[in-house]
């Protein structure tokens, strides 16, 4: 019962942070841009869904007011890029810091003056709605959150497939590879910047917003550390199954996700205090650059041999 348990939460904390970790892939692997505003936008949607929430609103309203506030900070994250030409990795730390001070300001005045939301006992997705027709238990394990999550992280990950296959996609991915054939087909390549970190940072807002959901709390500092985290599992997943044909990349990155939290989780059984957990995710994060870097070594050499 208590391994059921692990692999549970594992797989619901993977799919929590799976929806942050399709965010940073939109933004660093799409199109190249190192974008540190997540740390921002991720709390973002946490606090403005609880604050919602708490004011009454229906859960599934308050992630789409969630998305749309994660939109428009990515945005901003573009235009300082893309219309003041700054370099991407100070567009993004501006973007963090501004995010600061309005999510303080947010949380403050949706609490009258706390540091924290809480929305114990309120409607989330996982306990109104829809949620309530699906099982509670199987062999005594509560996976009704679990079952939840899985339906909520396939669909996107289903609609973000489906958008990267329009014209407006496959310009997205060509102004990440090659700007200057985006020009050349007289296009702006700005604007795919603009869109692609706007959804990006909508993605990292829905995931802040399910788990303050899941976990009925939020706060200004639960975005630290998450471009780590989420760079960790695209990277890992990327790398891990790069030679799996028939797998998609957004699939990569949702087990890469799985397994990242796997390994937090594994460090949490053998008792690791919870004061190291940021370290932990800086080592990971090393050690999944090493793993692609040596990956990409191996595979180059092939191809060298083969050509």
């Amino acid at each position: 019962m208590e391994t059921l348990n692990i692999i549970k939460v594992v797989f619901e904390e993977g799919f929590k942070y799976a929806i942050l970790a399709l965010g940073v892939y939109l933004a660093y692997s799409i199109l190249d841009f190192p974008d540190l505003s997540v740390d921002g936008t991720m709390p973002l949607g946490a606090i403005v869904s609880s604050v919602l929430i708490l004011k009454g609103m229906n859960p599934w309203l308050s992630l789409l007011i969630a998305f749309v506030c994660g939109l428009a900070a990515g945005s901003l994250t573009g235009i300082l890029h893309v219309k003041l030409k700054l370099e991407p990795l100070l567009s993004g730390i501006l973007v963090y810091t501004i995010l600061l001070s309005i999510n303080l300001v947010l949380i403050k005045a949706g609490t009258d003056g706390q540091s924290i939301v809480s929305i114990f006992g309120k409607d989330t997705i996982f306990n109104s709605g829809i949620a309530n027709v699906l099982p509670t238990n199987v062999s005594g394990v509560n996976v009704r959150k679990l079952i939840v999550l899985a339906i909520f992280v396939v669909v996107l990950k289903i609609l973000i497939d489906l958008y990267l296959k329009t014209k407006s996609g496959m310009l997205l991915r060509a102004t990440g590879s090659n700007q200057q054939y985006v020009v050349m087909l007289a296009k702006n390549p700005g604007m795919s910047k603009i869109l692609g970190l706007s959804i990006g940072n909508g993605l990292a807002a829905i995931s802040g917003a399910v788990i303050a959901q899941s976990t009925e709390t939020a706060n200004t500092t639960m975005g630290v550390g998450m471009v780590v985290f989420g760079l960790s599992s695209v990277i890992i997943g990327l790398s891990v199954f790069k030679r799996i044909g028939f797998m998609k990349a957004t699939t990569m990155v949702i087990i890469g996700t799985i397994i990242y939290k796997a390994c937090l989780q594994i460090a949490v059984v053998i008792g690791l205090p919870s004061e190291y957990n940021k370290l932990l995710m800086a080592v990971l994060f090393v050690l999944a650059l090493v793993f692609s870097g040596t990956l990409k070594g191996k595979v180059g050499k092939r191809r060298d041999k083969n050509a």
